[in-house]
């Protein structure tokens, strides 16, 4: 049975060459060798280090390695302190948080208010809830050396939510002089208060990335829940490993060459369920929606007829038995929202399920003025999780009508270059697909690419003045009941104007060597906190 989280809208042996560095680098290692060190593949490539950036998990990943927050959200979808406490006035405008004593950055500096109202101003000015935040906020600031408050033009019942929010982009706190760069800048250094400290002499983008035991973090007193709790760590060092080919990094697995990976091939999956040295597990019990994203700036798409027609064309069903072709672990489910939550409905979305669109996507392609000009699809080739979309995309297209200019690339190639707004044919694209864990997606507001706000929102700049309207009076309604109808709404206008093509849900198991214990589950998996390995 594929399970979901039910909940309200508030709501990775012939590998050794790729860990070999030149001694001078490992010689500026604060870290050698000696004491624990866990190996990891994750689900792609870490190039952009700056969680702020970039949407792209591998990135929040990694700031999760780096970074703390102010709150986090725990296993029960509560919202607990972390670096911070906090109070609310009895009229629900004032929000006033307390740093705990202890924090410092890995510079040594001790964390201050100012650097955490920098760091809540450089991630609300991007992220999708953050921005909503913003609206209903009069002020932010730093009252004291330990106290941030936060005024509300107007009672807002989603701000812990919104700090708290485990997923991209996380409200991760940075130092006052990094959080002050622009955010479509990336910080220039990797300075954060987290419980492991990256180490930049040994960053090699395409073959590893290091992090070591932050010696002087102080872990909360509570069980690590999710993002909140201890973050006690356990191993002195932490390698994650470039392995571009699932069946490497498989290999290395089940040798016992790395201890971790984050997504297993599919294809695999009974062989290494067989072995009795690893640990299968799915850790975010939630799943992913899949989608695909089009580029409202430049033709075709920028014309909802064509839209129209490249949504009728394609179906779930075909991505998701090329994704997964597992019945375990794929649901076709036309919910923006996610399916089996309070927001989940189907309206908007029968071809997609039923996939009985390629007729009328025919006729509708003839007659909404196409003139051929090429669609250019970005397919990374290097995750496991992103490789069929495209390719089960491209091929429906074609089939529809469509001209289609498939691009090979990597993932990391993709997350750089879907932040271009030129034309295709100086390095734009027409169409990408990504993934959202559903802790991203399962409200209108946390969901960055339901967004309508243009050339401000997520990739793809959809621009459209109702969703806009529409999400502000979601905030505003006093009932679920209101709330669900609002959303209902919502998604209906997204798929009349194909803001994006929802493609279904799926689950991924990771794998771990038994020497492992403590593996943590949740929204935003992997974390490498609370992970012993035993030698």
């Amino acid at each position: 049975m594929f399970h979901f989280m039910r909940r309200g809208p508030r709501a990775f042996a012939s590998t050794l060459a790729l860990s070999v560095v030149a001694l001078s680098t490992a010689l500026a290692s604060p870290v050698l060798a000696a004491g624990k060190t866990l190996t990891a593949v994750m689900h792609s490539d870490l190039r952009i280090i700056d969680p702020i950036f970039t949407t792209a998990y591998i990135t929040r990943d990694h700031g999760y390695m780096v970074y703390d927050t102010l709150v986090a959200t725990d296993s029960n979808f509560k919202v607990q302190p972390q670096m911070a406490d906090w109070k609310i006035s009895d009229d629900k405008l004032t929000y006033t948080f307390t740093l705990r004593d202890g924090l410092k950055w890995h510079d040594g500096a001790p964390v201050t208010a100012e650097d955490c109202v920098a760091s809540l101003k450089r991630w609300a000015a991007v992220d999708g809830m953050g921005q909503k935040l913003l609206d209903f906020t009069a002020s932010i600031e730093a009252t004291d050396a330990k106290t941030i408050t936060l005024k509300l033009k107007e009672p807002y019942g989603l701000v812990l939510d919104s700090i708290g929010k485990p997923s991209s982009r996380v409200a991760f706190m940075m130092p006052k002089r990094l959080a002050e760069t622009p955010p479509d800048k990336q910080i220039p250094e990797q300075i954060g208060s987290g419980p492991f400290k990256f180490v930049q002499g040994e960053f090699q983008p395409g073959v590893k990335a290091v992090y070591v035991k932050n010696t002087d973090y102080v872990p909360r007193k509570e069980p690590a829940s999710w993002t909140s709790g201890g973050k006690v760590v356990k191993v002195d060092r932490v390698e994650w490993l470039t392995m571009p080919d699932s069946q490497t990094a498989v290999n290395a697995l089940q040798s016992g060459d790395i201890d971790f990976m984050e997504n297993l091939p599919f294809d695999m999956l009974p062989v290494l369920e067989a072995n009795k040295e690893l640990t299968i597990q799915v850790l975010n019990k939630f799943g992913f929606q899949t989608l695909g994203r089009m580029n409202f700036l430049h033709p075709p798409f920028d014309n909802v007829k064509v839209r129209r027609a490249a949504l009728l064309a394609i179906n779930q069903k075909d991505v998701l038995d090329a994704l997964v072709g597992n019945a375990k672990y794929q649901k076709i489910c036309g919910a923006f929202f996610i399916c089996d939550t309070p927001l989940a409905t189907d309206a908007g979305s029968e071809t997609l399920v039923k996939g009985n669109g390629m007729a009328e996507a025919k006729k509708a392609l003839a007659e909404s003025g196409y003139d051929g000009t090429p669609i250019v699809i970005m397919a990374p080739g290097d995750v496991t999780t992103l490789k069929a979309q495209p390719i089960v995309a491209a091929q429906l297209l074609r089939e529809a009508g469509f001209k289609v200019d498939l691009q090979a690339t990597d993932w990391q190639t993709v997350v750089s270059r879907r932040a271009s707004q030129k034309p295709p044919k100086e390095g734009g694209w027409n169409m990408f697909f990504t993934n959202w864990v559903a802790a991203d997606v399962s409200n209108p507001i946390a969901n960055l690419s339901i967004g309508g706000q243009g050339k401000k929102g997520w990739f793809g700049w959809a621009e459209d003045a109702k969703i806009e309207q529409l999400k502000d009076a979601f905030v505003r309604a006093s009932s679920i009941d209101e709330q669900k109808k609002i959303a209902a709404d919502i998604q209906k206008q997204a798929y009349e104007q194909v803001i994006y093509i929802p493609l279904g849900q799926y689950l991924i198991p990771s794998g771990w060597r038994k020497s492992l214990a403590g593996v943590l589950d949740g929204p935003a998996t992997p974390v490498f906190w609370n992970v012993d390995k035993s030698e």
